[in-house]
Formats: C-alpha cells, structure tokens, sequence
C-alpha cells in the first residue's frame, strides 16, 4: 500500500478552477467558498483556473459569467486566471518527457469495448506497438495508491485494480487529459492545498499517483460534500442547473454558508457579501464541515 507524503513547505496556496463549459451554479459556490475561505483564514493565496481543456463542451462566454458572479459573492482572486486551453505547449513537453522515458504508449481500445470487458482498461496496449497518431496515449501506473487521507473525508480506500488502471493521458481527438493538465497546472502554480467537491474523490488518488510519477510534492487534499437535488444526482451544468443569482447575492451566501456548517446571524445576512465573508472567515472550520459525499439541497432560508 503506498500512502504519498504531503507537502507543508511554503505559504497557503489554494485553488478553484472551474470548467467554463456553463455558468456558475449553487453546488459550485459552495465548493468555491470553502477553497476560498480555508485559503484566506490561513493568510493564504486564492487562484482561479479555468479548467477549459475539453473545448468542445466549453460555453462561449461561460468563463467571464463565472468570474463575475465570483466576484459579486466578494470572491476575489490573488493572481492572473489561467486558461488550460492556451497551455498545450506546456503539456505537450511534459508528454515529450515522459515519452522519452517510455512511460506511456499508445491505446486503440475503445470505450465501448472497456465497457463490454466490465468497464475498467486492462493495460492491454501496454505490450503492443501501436502507432501513436489517431491514438490515445496512456501512462503507464507505476505508482498506484490504494489509500490516502482526506482532510474532511478521512481515509479514503481506492479499488485496486482502479489504482493499477493505466489510464489516458492524451485522447484519440488530440486533447489532453484532465487527469494529466490538472496535476500539472498544480505542479506549475505551487497548489499545496484543494479544497473541492466529492465527487473528484476517486481521481485523486490518480493524480497523487502522479504526482509521485513526476517526482513532485502533493497538495493536501479537502473533499466537501456534493450538493445534490436527490440521492446521487448532482447539482452540475450536465443536469443543467440554474445559474446562480448574483444580483442579490446574500441570500444565496447565507445558504451557502449553511451547508459549510456556518450559521450567519440574522443581523448581518443582509449586509454586504464582503462583511458576510469576513464573518465566515472568523468562524469557518474545515474540520466542521459534514464528512459525507453528498448534501441533500434544501430551500434557501
């Protein structure tokens, strides 16, 4: 069982990289608040990426929608916001490396055929020479983890044969993988802590994977409950959530702030979101915050 060491050197240094792909909603405020408040309340660096990598799916416009409904709720980001899209140079020399040091290969599998073989790849193209172009590429998981600690979720157990998976690092159109542009937009920035949703609890453990593979310190990770309108169905913009309100955003704050186990008294839950913020940040505990993957969404009060 292989548990990677954390980092602690350096100053706070936290994120919240939202994919523009549709306006900001209610399950991606709360995520948003807890980054920024755990990030703030230890004096910390707040940055904003735009995880716009998937560019078929990203809405035109979506990514200027988010940064200000964020800044109407007094969210206000410490650096430059970077775009994943205007970065493949980057990506691209990472993938060069890793090339040369024949760790990933290339895959013809479909995920039709993944699926019919009981849904999870098994590394079959790892022995074989396909050629690269019309391909995907896949790294080869040296470094699995089957166990890590969670700072609200606690310790979190990863099947083991997801965590031998040699999973895409580039997909057969030519974009570049998540599971590989987040880590090294992480490692780039000095992201030492993430605070997000629960439902990226299982790529986590992909990505600590590699950040060992790239012989890098991990961020200490934070996971907050998902908002969800029934049992497992999501707030998110595939099951086309609204868009939040942000022309009053208090009543929106409050609630939010409630599901971060963050009561805000009725004397200042009309007052500016800034005044607001700084109430929730004298009072905010990560530790507070429900250890379960979901939170049912309830009326606003």
């Amino acid at each position: 069982m292989l548990t990677p060491a954390l980092s602690t050197e350096g100053s706070y240094r936290g994120r919240f990289a939202p994919s523009p792909s549709g306006p900001l909603h209610f399950g991606s405020l709360v995520a948003a608040l807890a980054s920024y408040l755990a990030a703030k309340q230890q004096n910390g660096k707040w940055l904003v990426r735009m995880e716009d990598i998937d560019t078929p799916r990203m809405l035109k416009g979506a990514d200027s929608h988010i940064l200000h409904t964020l800044e109407a709720f007094g969210l206000h980001w410490d650096e430059q916001v970077i775009y994943q899209s205007l970065r493949h140079d980057y990506y691209n020399h990472v993938l060069s490396e890793l090339q040369q040091q024949s760790l990933i290969y290339p895959c013809v599998c479909t995920r039709k055929e993944i699926k019919r073989s009981g849904g999870l790849y098994s590394n079959h193209c790892r022995a074989l020479q396909h050629p690269a172009e019309g391909n995907a590429l896949r790294l080869k998981q040296h470094h699995p983890v089957l166990q890590f600690t969670d700072m609200i979720q606690g310790q979190v157990n990863t099947s083991s044969s997801l965590a031998h998976e040699d999973y895409i690092v580039k997909r057969r159109d030519g974009l570049h993988a998540y599971q590989l542009v987040v880590v090294l937009d992480d490692i780039a920035q000095n992201i030492n802590h993430i605070v997000r949703g629960a439902d990226l609890l299982e790529p986590t453990a992909r990505q600590l994977g590699l950040f060992q593979q790239l012989n890098k310190p991990a961020p200490h990770y934070a996971h907050v409950p998902v908002i969800v309108t029934e049992p497992g169905l999501k707030l998110s913009k595939q099951n086309h959530a609204p868009a939040i309100d942000r022309s009053t955003p208090q009543p929106t704050l409050c609630s939010a702030l409630d599901y971060l186990g963050l009561s805000v008294p009725k004397e200042i839950a009309h007052n500016r979101a800034e005044d607001i913020l700084n109430w929730a940040l004298e009072h905010f505990n990560l530790q507070a915050i429900p250890s379960v993957s979901e939170l049912q969404l309830h009326e606003c009060s």
